[in-house]
């Protein structure tokens, strides 16, 4: 865990002080932090979470929960489960310039997408599942 410390602060700052303009590469590492803190937390799978990024989002409920927590870790779900919008839309000049557009376009498509409110680990399923079909070229969340 002590090595996962530095990567942390690193991403907590760009996401606390809204720092802009990460390359591909810091968003890589940020990706692979929250992956590291959550895949343990959650018990998920690499197989499940590399499923998802292919496409594939037939996943057990542990990998939902993972996804509730690496968008709970990005700030972007809120109290009652939904996305938290204008967290989201802070963070969008933290992306590297080539993810911005799509990313802004994937946000405002999938505001409304979380339908199961009661179960936090599915609406965070529901709305990455929305954000990965609106755009599986940019979709980059862990």
């Amino acid at each position: 865990m002590r090595t996962l410390k530095p990567m942390l602060i690193i991403l907590l700052s760009f996401i606390v002080l809204n720092v802009t303009g990460m390359n591909e590469k810091q968003m890589q590492a940020a990706v692979k932090v929250v992956r590291n803190v959550c895949m343990p937390k959650t018990k998920a799978t690499a197989e499940d979470i590399d499923k998802m990024h292919q496409g594939n989002w037939d996943i057990d409920h542990n990998t939902m929960c993972y996804m509730f927590c690496s968008l709970n870790m990005y700030k972007l779900m809120n109290k009652d489960n939904t996305l938290n919008y204008e967290s989201a839309m802070k963070q969008l000049k933290m992306l590297p310039d080539t993810y911005q557009d799509a990313t802004k376009v994937c946000m405002d498509n999938c505001k409304d997408s979380v339908v199961t409110l009661d179960d936090k680990c599915i609406a965070a399923y529901e709305l990455a599942k929305c954000m990965y079909i609106c755009n599986p070229e940019k979709y980059f969340l862990p």
